[in-house]
């Protein structure tokens, strides 16, 4: 097997096992009369991404090989989460493990990322053909979960253990998968530990410019709204009478496919600040279609919102990875990624899921009130903040000729 195929098998795994759980969470929880507390694993999820940095830069970037330390969190995560479902009838458990278990899998975010890094040559052109797998992945989860575990019984399976089960045997999967990688090592060894590095810092020490402080503060600000779709939109589709929910979300990721399929040749086309700001755009139409589409549960919005996912994740995150990967180092390439996992997928989707939260249940009157007539309310809240964070991008973002790309900046 080509090293090309087996970081695609890695980054299949890798978001098979996200998908599994992340999408199906909230519907689980709201069966189990935990319908209030919905956002909290999207609360540890981040609390975990925050802390993630330090394990990448204490342990990851320099005392063992980045396979190694990859294998040994998911094996762990594995048996942290076939105890998840054992603790339903205690919440503050049940949120506790998820905890742990997250702290076991956010770390391998930038993990996975840095380690696919290392083996290629050109980022715009080879990686999105390898992250692509991972969107197939999750792809694979969500029709999993709905279709065929939903084939097998009469229960809604979003609603039973199954997916965290599900979650737990690809964790232990991967774990044993990733010691077969190609070796990569520490490239931080020997370096002094400092918590500035640990953070990642000294990275941004050695990336910050104007522009990338202008990227790292609109990476964060645009996080804060997408924690509503991760946590609520499940809920939603189950308001709007959609039974498989897991397939349905599934949608955002075929379109996934697609555009990371093309961004090799839109990155030729556009440059790094066009592909990010088409990025941001996509929120802001997708949380106005969902607005427009609850009153009455128009499907085909709904869906069309949901298809959007391909514009909204690959052209801002994964192109927000790219364009961290060309700015750094080989030294600090691990510390620069765990330093985006802490902005986005950590401080920013904290706040995104408490905000998130105590909107749905104090404004809004959560579970008990929020009917397809009030869920516009909700929804125009994140995509006016999108909006303003694309507008407050577009007219301070300007990178240099070396991370636009060969498009136009």
């Amino acid at each position: 097997m080509t090293v090309r195929a087996r970081l695609s098998a890695m980054m299949f795994l890798q978001f098979f096992i996200w998908g599994a759980w992340y999408t199906t969470i909230a519907v689980y929880m709201t069966h189990h009369g935990m319908e209030t507390l919905t956002h909290w694993p999207y609360t540890v999820n981040p609390i975990a991404a925050i802390v993630a940095p330090f394990f990448l830069g204490l342990v990851a970037d320099r005392y063992f090989a980045t396979e190694k330390v990859l294998g040994v969190l998911h094996l762990l995560g594995g048996a942290v989460m076939l105890a998840v479902p054992r603790a339903t009838g205690a919440p503050a458990v049940f949120i506790l493990l998820l905890l742990f278990y997250n702290l076991c899998y956010m770390p391998t975010l930038g993990l996975a990322n840095s380690l696919a890094f290392h083996h290629i040559q050109s980022q715009e052109q080879q990686f999105p053909l390898i992250r692509v797998f991972g969107t197939i992945g999750w792809i694979v989860a969500g029709l999993f979960i709905s279709l065929v575990l939903g084939g097998l019984m009469s229960a809604v399976p979003e609603q039973t253990a199954l997916p965290l089960y599900t979650t737990a045997v690809a964790s232990v999967v991967l774990g044993l998968y990733s010691f077969t990688l190609p070796h990569t090592p520490p490239p931080g060894a020997g370096q002094r530990v400092s918590v500035k590095s640990i953070v990642g810092l000294d990275a941004l020490a050695q990336l910050g410019d104007r522009a990338f402080y202008v990227f790292i503060a609109a990476s964060l600000l645009l996080c804060i709204p997408l924690a509503a779709y991760y946590n609520f939109t499940q809920i939603f589709l189950g308001d709007a009478g959609v039974t498989k929910i897991a397939a349905t979300q599934s949608l955002g990721q075929m379109s996934e496919v697609v555009f990371m399929l093309l961004m090799p040749l839109l990155f030729m086309r556009l440059g790094v600040k066009k592909m990010l700001m088409l990025g941001m755009a996509a929120w802001v139409v997708r949380y106005a279609l969902f607005a427009l589409a609850a009153p009455t549960a128009v499907f085909w919005l709904i869906a069309i919102g949901i298809m959007l996912h391909g514009v909204c994740y690959d052209f801002f995150f994964v192109t927000g990875q790219i364009y961290v990967d060309k700015k750094s180092t080989p030294a600090v390439r691990g510390q620069a990624q765990g330093f985006l996992v802490l902005v986005t997928y950590g401080v920013g989707m904290l706040i995104g899921a408490q905000v998130a939260g105590n909107v749905y249940n104090r404004l809004l009157g959560g579970a008990a009130s929020l009917t397809l007539a009030r869920w516009p309310s909700f929804w125009v809240l994140p995509a006016g903040f999108a909006a303003a964070v694309l507008v407050f991008f577009a007219v301070s973002f300007r990178p240099g000729a070396r991370e636009s790309g060969p498009g136009t900046p």
